[in-house]
């Protein structure tokens, strides 16, 4: 093995593995408890590996756990054979068996929030119904390399490796005749198989190439096949959603989601809401049904926005960014009820902040990262509010990725 002082690219280190942290990796030291942190992937807590280092940063560094000496009770064989060091780069989790994924995402969710934010809570990440940890990717982005193949891209790479399929894409996406063809005009593929039983192919072509003979040009993309629009299922209704515009890429996660955000939120008759970071309408329609009281929703995408104004019309829609709509008070007011959920950046503390000042009864944010989570959950203490509860849901099997609803009310 390599001194530490003397490491490069592709040496290897033996370690004891210690705790997951935020990213899909596991923290691991050099040289004892006080050595030089390596964040280490494809590795579980307590093992002893062998690991190849791929980045070096100052004082910290990457690796991919290569050989396992000692393996964790939790460790299985990744049902994809893409879900290895310098391979596919999308399922940080395949080596963990399912009940440990969940106990690893709490984990790190818990951590996020005790650094960040100082609460120490108790987290518990929740199943979703339907499918398991496979075949429940309902949208997919393939990469195209030099030689025209598909693939998805390593870790931390724009390096694409060709695959015969994703095994966690939904069905209906593993289907399709895409991954054996050739694209020597395309950038990029995107490929939706809606929970309404649509299927819409989107190609991203590349610059100067001419779009497809079959193709309609669409927004960013040329389409492919399949309609503009597809239809999603949630909160017992159907949602028109364009085949370019966010939707969560779990079939169940819209369900799941709005149904927390309405038992955590308790709207009451009247109540006034806004749904920040709106997308296609999902909780502004949620949360609307149960008060019947005005709602607004901001969304800076124009597609959203449109899906928004056409999917709840009965709601404002307020196309802007949300720092600028509450900025220069482009919102109805008072408010009683806010939603958001902001990108995985997380909202700011400007919005936090002008949220606070608004003073709502209550907030629902919806986040897909657990630090900027955290970090904002930080910002609404220190304007003297409270996170009231907390909900952890798996709307991404097999990654590192975890959705939480929090519950933030005034002190």
């Amino acid at each position: 093995m390599t001194e530490p002082d003397d490491l490069v690219q592709g040496d290897r280190v033996e370690l004891t593995v210690g705790a997951p942290a935020h990213g899909g990796h596991c923290v691991a030291r050099l040289d004892g408890p006080h050595g030089r942190v390596v964040f280490v992937r494809h590795a579980l807590p307590g093992e002893r590996v062998t690991a190849e280092i791929t980045e070096l940063h100052k004082g910290y560094l990457r690796a991919d756990a290569v050989a396992i000496h000692e393996p964790s009770p939790d460790r299985v064989a990744p049902p994809c054979p893409y879900a290895r060091p310098g391979a596919c780069g999308g399922c940080d989790l395949q080596h963990v068996a399912g009940d440990a994924q969940l106990r690893w995402k709490a984990a790190v969710v818990a951590e996020q929030l005790r650094r960040l934010a100082g609460l120490d809570l108790d987290v518990r990440v929740a199943e979703l119904p339907a499918g398991g940890p496979l075949g429940w990717r309902s949208r997919v982005r393939y990469a195209i390399d030099a030689a025209g193949r598909p693939g998805l891209l390593q870790h931390r790479s724009h390096q694409v490796v060709p695959i015969d399929r994703c095994r966690i894409a939904d069905p209906a996406v593993q289907e399709l005749d895409l991954l054996g063809r050739r694209w020597p005009d395309a950038d990029g593929l995107e490929v939706v198989a809606s929970s309404g039983g649509d299927v819409t192919v989107l190609v991203r072509a590349a610059p100067g190439a001419s779009p497809h003979d079959q193709a309609e040009e669409t927004g960013r993309h040329v389409r492919l096949s399949g309609p503009p629009e597809v239809v999603e299922i949630a909160a017992g209704r159907r949602w028109r959603v364009p085949a370019e515009g966010f939707w969560q890429v779990h079939p169940a996660a819209a369900d799941a989601l709005s149904a927390a955000v309405v038992d955590l939120l308790r709207p009451a008759p009247g109540e006034v809401t806004w749904d920040l970071y709106g997308g296609a309408g999902l909780f502004a329609g949620a949360v609307g049904e149960r008060t019947g009281g005005p709602v607004t929703v901001v969304e800076s995408s124009p597609l959203a926005a449109a899906a928004a104004r056409a999917n709840v019309p009965s709601a404002g829609v307020v196309e802007v960014r949300v720092e600028v709509a509450l900025r220069r008070r482009r919102l109805p007011g008072p408010v009683d009820l806010v939603v958001l959920d902001p990108p995985r950046a997380g909202a700011g503390r400007a919005v936090v902040e002008a949220i606070a000042a608004a003073r709502p009864r209550a907030v629902a944010y919806v986040a897909c990262d657990p630090a900027a989570l955290a970090r904002d959950v930080a910002t609404f203490r220190a304007a003297g509010w409270e996170l009231r509860e907390l909900r952890a849901f798996d709307c991404f099997p097999m990654t590192h990725h975890v959705e939480c609803v929090a519950l933030l009310e005034p002190a």
